[in-house]
């Protein structure tokens, strides 16, 4: 993985991954391009089907608002995937509920509607785990799934991330609060085997 000292992050100074056409950056609350492409994802019906945010977010404020705290959360490392040439918003790949006790971490990402099939969530989430074993010297990374979310399944076996088993009633049900569904998790160690991706 390479890296550079470009974007640091508002409370680290670790460089940002990137590599496979693609630069992982932190996002910037104040640029407007940045909170409307956040903004834009999150209304998407695609990731409203497989996600269920517990902030509804619905105006350039809120999302601005979610930048910032997230931005100060230090269990968070939440990362803009960019095009590594153009600097354009492809979409976001977080590494989450960080504990540095016990080593730990959760991996989520989207990406933008027009960035879809392009291994644009697979190659950044590589470069996220790569990132967060080296510099936060977490030893497991997990990543859970809706049940049914065939693509996210894929991307997380692309990545050395295996399948551990069936999560009952573990995540909210597509726009609701009241009622749940069950969740593929997957992990990785930093001890596993890397993977070998072709761009």
């Amino acid at each position: 993985m390479a890296l550079t000292d470009e974007q640091p992050a508002a409370h680290r100074t670790d460089p940002a991954p990137h590599g496979h056409g693609l630069r992982l950056g932190r996002w910037d609350p104040d640029a407007e391009a940045q909170v409307e492409a956040w903004l834009r994802a999150r209304s998407d019906p695609d990731f409203r089907r497989w996600n269920t945010p517990l902030t509804l977010v619905t105006d350039l404020a809120g999302a601005r608002a979610v930048l910032r705290r997230q931005a100060a959360d230090d269990t968070c490392e939440p990362f803009r995937i960019t095009d590594a040439e153009s600097g354009t918003t492809l979409g976001h790949v977080g590494v989450n509920m960080i504990d540095r006790t016990f080593r730990t971490a959760r991996v989520g990402y989207w990406v933008l509607p027009e960035a879809r099939g392009r291994r644009v969530a697979t190659h950044a989430l590589a470069l996220a785990a790569e990132w967060a074993f080296a510099e936060l010297d977490l030893h497991r990374l997990e990543l859970g799934h809706a049940l049914g979310h065939d693509a996210s399944c894929r991307i997380a076996r692309s990545c050395g991330f295996a399948y551990e088993g069936t999560l009952r009633g573990a995540m909210f049900e597509a726009g609701r609060k009241d009622a749940f569904r069950d969740v593929h998790l997957h992990a990785r160690l930093a001890t596993d085997p890397g993977t070998a991706l072709e761009d």
